[in-house]
């Protein structure tokens, strides 16, 4: 009969097993960690894929060749909802930037959330000055998002969570080597990127178009005799003289056969020489000065208050979802021409335009006191702001097409509402900051669906608030307890 083990034996049989579990254990999860870093499986189940980017940003992610950091500012506890929705949202899609990015170390996308109040050195090193900022950076290139370019609006309401589109339309703009350039043209007394004046002064605006990854540059067409190949946009800021006929040549072949666009801000008491031009797109600019006598188309400064008009145009369709109006100095009337060729391609859009109670005075260099003539002014609502864009199609098979743009022009009826005095009006430098995204393309419509906003709402009565308490208080504390005497009943029979 063999001896029974002794009391030392048992001991160290005891001590080795739990050495040998303690050990398992470690390496257990040692592993699982292992192969959640390095093989690690993430499942999105929510209804509108809100944790999951699109193939096309994964794509486009995938071959970045420059880091990328994003600069958020937004603020979790802020005192203003949006904002603090805003935060939620954006801190959620940003992650997936880093999960999607984590395996190109290249190419990767990080991202960093500053309170610019408690670190305010570094965000002025950064170069943000306001809190409710996002910034995109690429070694020297970066581009601001806007809040109201992370959501579309219909009556004031979000209706869908844009921000891939915002993020990914910005990575791309960022990680191009190149910055696509801006021309303002001079030679006629345009207003001018070095001036500081608040009245024609345009330093404001070229600050914020470099903030914005654009280079901005000064052209006279008179002196080149050519528009440069690098010219992304034309901007003809408020004229006081006539271009000849060979620059509304050059002008009109860059808008032609090279698909350019041009910004036209026209101001009234200037002819300007290009009226062949804006006939072949369709506008046509009125000799008028517009007045406004009813108390919603004027300021108590006199500038005319402006409703956009349509709600699809990328132009103005963020101004109309938040009902946001322009402010302009004097203007004049720049409409769809009645006159024009009927081309197919061309198509031209009035955008905004005064109250119904303005009207377009003729003879308002005689110096009288302005008053309506009828007959003789133009009547009622008139566009100030009119776009042209000509798009060309092609046919890919008997039933499918797709169009192209192959050229783009906004003419404006006023040009100092862009001026360093005006361009902080709220609206206006959203405006035209959309106009120059639009022309330049960087509006492009990325494959990317939005993602619907969904609310939920519990209603409860007293009575069913009162039952949930209790369940909580009682209820659920006295399952545990049972739980815990049935168990303990078994172990002991």
């Amino acid at each position: 009969m063999p001896a029974a083990p002794s009391f030392r034996q048992v001991r160290w049989t005891r001590t080795l097993n739990l050495l040998a579990q303690a050990f398992l254990f470690v390496t257990l999860f040692a592993g699982l960690n292992y192969l959640a870093v390095n093989y690690a499986w993430r499942f999105d189940l929510t209804a509108n894929r809100s944790h999951s980017l699109s193939p096309e940003t994964r794509a486009y992610l995938k071959n970045l060749t420059e880091p990328v950091r994003i600069i958020v500012t937004l603020t979790e506890n802020s005192d203003n909802e949006e904002v603090s929705q805003a935060f939620r949202d954006v801190g959620g899609l940003l992650r997936e930037y880093g999960y999607a990015t984590a395996g190109n170390p290249r190419g990767r996308v990080s991202v960093e959330f500053i309170d610019v109040f408690q670190r305010r050195r570094e965000a002025e090193a950064l170069g943000i000055d306001k809190a409710n900022t996002i910034l995109v950076l690429c070694g020297d290139r970066r581009r601001a998002i806007g809040l109201d370019e992370l959501y579309s609006f219909a009556n004031q309401e979000k209706k869908a969570f844009r921000g891939e589109q915002a993020f990914t339309a910005a990575i791309l703009d960022v990680s191009s080597p190149s910055k696509k350039k801006i021309y303002f043209l001079t030679g006629h007394g345009e207003m001018t990127l070095d001036d500081v004046s608040p009245d024609r002064g345009l330093s404001s605006l070229g600050a914020e178009l470099s903030a914005r990854n654009f280079a901005v540059d000064s052209l006279d067409l008179a002196q080149n005799h050519r528009v440069p190949d690098d010219a992304a946009l034309i901007v003809i800021a408020g004229p006081q003289g006539r271009f000849d006929a060979i620059e509304q040549e050059l002008l009109r072949q860059y808008l032609s056969t090279r698909a350019g666009r041009i910004l036209a801000l026209i101001a009234p008491g200037y002819p300007t020489g290009l009226d062949d031009l804006f006939y072949e797109w369709g506008v046509l600019v009125d000799d008028v000065l517009i007045y406004d006598v009813g108390g919603a188309g004027q300021s108590e400064t006199g500038d005319l208050i402006l409703p956009a008009l349509d709600d699809k145009h990328d132009l103005t369709k963020s101004l109309l979802a938040h009902k946001i109006p322009l402010r302009f100095g004097p203007s004049r009337s720049v409409r769809v021409d009645p006159g024009r060729s009927l081309d197919p391609d061309l198509r031209v859009t009035p955008l905004v335009a005064t109250t119904e109670q303005a009207w377009g005075e003729r003879n308002y260099r005689d110096r009288v006191t302005p008053v309506y003539n009828p007959g003789i002014d133009m009547p009622g609502r008139i566009i100030v702001v009119t776009a042209s864009e000509r798009r060309t199609a092609r046919k890919i098979t008997d039933a499918d097409t797709f169009s192209i743009p192959s050229g783009r022009l906004v003419a404006y009826g006023s040009a100092d509402w862009i001026a360093n005095g005006r361009l902080g009006v709220i609206g206006n430098l959203t405006f035209f900051l959309s106009a120059v995204n639009w022309t330049t393309d960087r509006d492009i419509d990325l494959n990317v669906p939005a993602r619907p906003v969904s609310k939920f709402q519990l209603s409860l009565t007293r009575e069913q608030i009162q039952r949930l308490r209790f369940t909580l208080l009682f209820a659920l504390p006295g399952l545990a307890a049972l739980l815990g005497v049935i168990v303990y009943w078994t172990r002991r029979n």
